[in-house]
């Protein structure tokens, strides 16, 4: 691999460093990190939705055998499917059994493995605000970990004590607990991150019910039924619990985990408060198609409803936040000090000034937006220093940026980026 940015002085094209490389392959590592989270989360929710469709749809009949609770029929891909579940265990356990696990543990793994190459890494940039917390890295990743587990801790005691014996209690208290965490990541971290770190709050109570309860009691009741013995039916029932939260989290999570590109979702005053009224959205959905599949109704005021938050949602991203008066004082980062110092800045945010800023601004100029697209602004040069990565692979390695070349940015004008970057980067002062 070379670099084009000799072509601006006239210079030779010279061997690309390593440290250029970096950027480059750091984000094709997240790129792929991604694609395995998501092909991994299509099969864990498939195959979650899937059987919860099933478990409602069953239906009795006269000729089930022994210990069978339900049957259906299904057709699919030009065949016929006979289902039968048995309630605890059949009377003799088959030769072939398929467990549906990795599917989980997949999607936590690289969900865990996103939030340290997006956010662990880039903490100063993604993470960190220091206007909100004044963190430091460490201190705002042990936040980060330390809150997922305690996130799994408390739910998890909760559901085995007398509180969570009654299951609707226990749900509208696990909402409240969604809630004050919305509320407790905004206070510490970035609108993004918030957002991001609610979604993978609620999903590592997703998977810890798969990982630590409903899989190893589906073991026990294996191994009951393997020795000759009689499955104590109590296993099947908090395995059940757990499934159906798991059924009523799993829509707010896919809404946390889109939520990166919406600021108007992420970035605005209420920003919790939308995550509490996503949490409702969810429940309502799940509750329509919980119903039609177990054939007791077609609840269609649970769209009216959504449609309700949906438009509160929007509408509390239009508030605009309360000002105390005071001007907000710059903090610079010592990442975008070495960026502001080094060689070829000034032209590098004139070009982006001059070519990005219209969007990427408080108020953005460009017609039919309203916030800046993913958060990001572009107009000082505090803030073209804070991006100098996105900008070197968004609209220097790239032409991702700008859309379509809409502001007409040149070849040398990328070559200006690029060569600004990689001048910081190798520590180039002017």
């Amino acid at each position: 691999m070379f670099s084009n940015v000799g072509a601006l002085e006239g210079s030779p094209v010279r061997e690309k460093d390593m440290y250029y490389d970096y950027a480059v392959m750091w984000d094709w590592l997240g790129f792929g990190v991604r694609w395995l989270h998501v092909i991994t989360g299509i099969a864990w929710i498939g195959s979650s939705f899937y059987f919860i469709a099933l478990d409602l749809g069953l239906r009795k009949a006269d000729d089930l055998p022994t210990g069978a609770s339900g049957e259906e029929w299904q057709v699919h891909g030009g065949g016929f499917y006979h289902i039968r579940k048995f309630l605890v265990a059949p009377a003799s356990m088959p030769d072939h059994l398929t467990w549906f696990k990795w599917e989980s543990y997949v999607t936590w793994l690289s969900g865990f493995a996103m939030l340290m190459i997006v956010y662990y890494a880039g903490a100063d940039l993604f993470l960190i605000d220091k206007t909100v917390a004044d963190l430091s890295t460490w201190q705002a990743i042990a936040i980060s970990a330390g809150s997922l587990a305690f996130g799994w801790v408390i739910y998890d005691q909760l559901c085995k004590s007398k509180f969570g014996d009654d299951n609707t209690r226990l749900m509208i208290f696990l909402f409240f607990l969604l809630v004050l965490m919305a509320w407790g990541y905004t206070q510490v971290f970035t609108g993004r991150a918030a957002f991001l770190h609610l979604g993978a709050f609620t999903a590592t109570i997703m998977s810890g019910n798969v990982f630590f309860i409903i899989m190893p009691n589906q073991r026990i009741v294996v191994a009951d039924l393997q020795a000759g013995n009689a499955p104590d039916p109590k296993y099947g029932k908090i395995a059940k619990q757990r499934s159906t939260h798991n059924n009523y989290l799993t829509l707010p999570v896919l809404f946390l985990m889109l939520s990166n590109h919406y600021p108007l979702a992420f970035a605005t005053e209420y920003n919790w408060i939308i995550a509490a009224l996503v949490f409702l959205m969810g429940v309502t959905i799940r509750h329509y198609f919980n119903c039609k599949h177990a054939r007791t109704g077609d609840p269609t005021w649970t769209w009216i409803a959504t449609a309700i938050l949906f438009v509160i949602a929007a509408w509390l991203s239009t508030v605009p936040k309360i000002s105390n008066g005071e001007a907000e004082a710059a903090i610079v980062s010592p990442r975008q000090q070495q960026f502001m110092v080094a060689r070829g800045f000034q032209q590098a945010a004139e070009t982006v000034q001059g070519r990005c800023s219209m969007c990427h601004a408080e108020e953005p100029v460009w017609e039919g937006l309203i916030v800046a697209p993913n958060g990001v602004k572009l107009e000082t040069e505090l803030e073209i220093a804070k991006y100098a990565r996105e900008i070197y692979l968004q609209a220097g390695r790239s032409h991702a940026m700008p859309p379509g070349n809409l502001t007409g940015i040149t070849v040398n004008e990328r070559a200006i980026l690029v060569k600004w970057y990689e001048a910081g980067i190798a520590g180039k002062s002017n």
